[in-house]
């Protein structure tokens, strides 16, 4: 940056309320978002139900992280793609499916953690393992 100079760049400030913001909007607008989290609310209280270690807290809270970042990803792409494509175009929808199929994939691979995850954790519970 040159001195003397503003950078364009907003204030980590505002930057951070522009995330909130976005969030919110996500949040009100998108039926997924709300599942998503509705999901993230259950694996903590299956967590605590079954008295998850450290390291298995630390895997579910990356696995709802990153679900909950791809649906916000998906949502982001989808409006860009309907801002730039407000009619019906094959690579529109090209695009918006490949962006659903990624979040389903990384939903895929979390239910897939959570089943080894909480499985032995209820075994470990039960004495079983």
């Amino acid at each position: 940056m040159i001195p003397g100079r503003k950078s364009n760049h907003p204030s980590f400030r505002r930057s951070f309320l522009f995330a909130l913001q976005g969030f919110r909007t996500a949040f009100s607008l998108e039926r997924n978002i709300k599942v998503m989290l509705a999901g993230g609310l259950v694996a903590v209280i299956a967590g605590f139900a079954l008295r998850l270690d450290p390291v298995s807290w630390g895997v579910i809270f990356l696995c709802c992280g990153s679900v909950l970042s791809m649906e916000l990803i998906n949502t982001a792409i989808e409006t860009v793609v309907d801002l730039v494509s407000p009619e019906f175009h094959p690579l529109a929808g090209r695009a918006k499916d490949i962006a659903a199929a990624a979040s389903w994939v990384l939903c895929i691979l979390v239910a897939g953690a959570g089943l080894v995850i909480y499985g032995y954790a209820l075994f470990r519970l039960l004495g079983l393992a």
